[in-house]
């Protein structure tokens, strides 16, 4: 094991590996929870539960898919890389497409699952790299800050700080009612803790507010803490029962695929690099084994849209993991290995409610919107599409509209601006093909 995976090459042992495999273990563990209950739209009322997906059911895919990624990403990857389904892109799945749009989640499932099939066929033939070279590095930048602008409200919103107003749209909620003031003691605690530098902030969050929420009686305490695993049954397989349905195949679908496709491009390769960076393993501004990291990641995501969960990618939580002496792939099999121990503590994960994960969504938007500093604001040609993308996707509560207005936006002011010959033809392609979305919408 020490030989394969080259433990005296990088400097590292058993010991730094399994603590950095943890330390990424509970940086990320709030997805457990978080991933359930947002596609379940669990802090949604009024919504048909017929037309919710089994939160149980989601539980099991959210902790398989992150296994199964997760270790196939330490095997073939060699990367001290953890996967997961990906914030940002299971509140698009959810609240965009399911909710938003009144897509049947099966169809959802069908369109991560081609997504997967294309991130994959993209990543033999080399069209991956082709394709992420051809997106300006700024809107790249601008789809990470507007999903963490994005999944912020979301966070604020499930937790009723932010509620609805007639008169201006949105309104702070009544903070003295006991699930915001819940969500608001998470928020300062996870905050004050990540201030500090305290690995595992996030997760360790969530527990003392879950804690104080069942003192003040705003949670329920649970009956137990260990207990059987929920069946997978009414999630795993439903994303083929879309491909037998004609309203699959609609110009609406192929806007979500697309968005699905693009926006795990963009997760990945950032935090791919991200994580590569801060340990030392990048050669000559090259990644090594960058084709086995990407196929790793396109096959997690079939797999969880076959298990039942949105996207599965790479999560920039391993930083924290890095941070504590992971050097290798072996630290991802012991965060996969943790994944696959947490699905018997479902009784305990279940009574963990909207306003004790509204700090995580705080928190990993705040870390999203940091790539804001890196957006050349001083071009206006860049400035205003960038500034669309960001901007649109709480306003509009899409971030497949987001990314099209500034997809839509660059080629413009870049032609007006007389920057022809920095404009890659596939932008092009973008352009149209979100014209035709705008159209097509209904």
């Amino acid at each position: 094991m020490q030989k394969y995976f080259e433990f005296e090459k990088y400097g590292t042992n058993y010991r730094r590996e399994i603590i950095g495999g943890f330390t990424t273990f509970l940086a990320m563990a709030y997805i457990l929870v978080v991933n359930p209950i947002t596609l379940s739209l669990a802090a949604v009322e009024d919504f048909p539960d017929a037309l919710r997906m089994d939160y149980g059911a989601v539980f099991v895919a959210t902790a398989l898919a992150a296994a199964i990624g997760s270790i196939i990403m330490g095997l073939i990857g060699k990367y001290p890389l953890a996967l997961a389904p990906g914030m940002g892109l299971n509140a698009f799945f959810a609240f965009t497409v399911v909710l938003g749009s009144g897509i049947p989640w099966q169809h959802a499932l069908g369109a991560v699952l081609i997504s997967g099939v294309f991130f994959f066929l993209l990543t033999l033939t080399g069209l991956r790299e082709k394709i992420i070279n051809a997106i300006p590095i700024d809107l790249k930048y601008a789809v990470g800050a507007g999903i963490g602008l994005f999944i912020t409200f979301v966070g604020l919103q499930s937790a009723q700080i932010i509620v609805n107003n007639d008169a201006t749209l949105v309104g702070l909620g009544d903070l003295t009612a006991g699930g915001p003031l819940l969500a608001i003691f998470g928020i300062v605690v996870t905050v004050i803790m990540m201030t500090r530098g305290i690995k595992g902030a996030v997760f360790y969050g969530m527990i003392l507010t879950t804690i104080i929420g069942i003192i003040f009686g705003e949670i329920k305490m649970p009956h137990q803490v260990v207990g059987h695993v929920p069946s997978l049954s009414p999630t795993f397989g439903a994303a083929f029962s879309a491909f037998g349905e004609s309203s699959f195949y609609t110009t609406t679908m192929l806007g979500i695929i697309l968005t699905f496709l693009f926006v795990d491009f963009f997760d990945n390769a950032g935090t791919l690099v991200a994580v590569a960076g801060q340990a030392g393993l990048m050669k000559d501004n090259k990644l090594p084994r960058a084709g086995r990291a990407l196929i790793s990641d396109s096959v997690a995501t079939s797999v969880g849209a076959i298990l039942g969960t949105s996207t599965t990618t790479s999560f920039v939580e391993s930083t924290a993991g890095v941070a504590a002496g992971a050097r290798t792939g072996f630290a991802s099999l012991v965060t996969g290995a943790l994944f696959i121990l947490s699905l018997f503590l479902f009784p305990l994960l279940s009574v963990i409610t909207a306003p004790v994960t509204t700090p995580a969504l705080v928190i990993v938007g705040v870390l999203m919107v940091s790539s804001l500093g890196k957006i050349d604001w001083k071009r206006f040609e860049i400035a205003v599409p960038a500034f669309l993308t960001m901007v649109a996707m709480p306003l509009t509560y899409s971030i497949a509209t987001g990314i099209a207005m500034g997809f839509i936006f660059y080629p413009i002011t870049m032609l007006v601006k007389g920057k022809i010959k920095e404009i890659h033809p596939i932008m092009y392609v973008f352009f149209v093909i979100f014209v035709l979305y705008f159209i097509f919408l209904k």
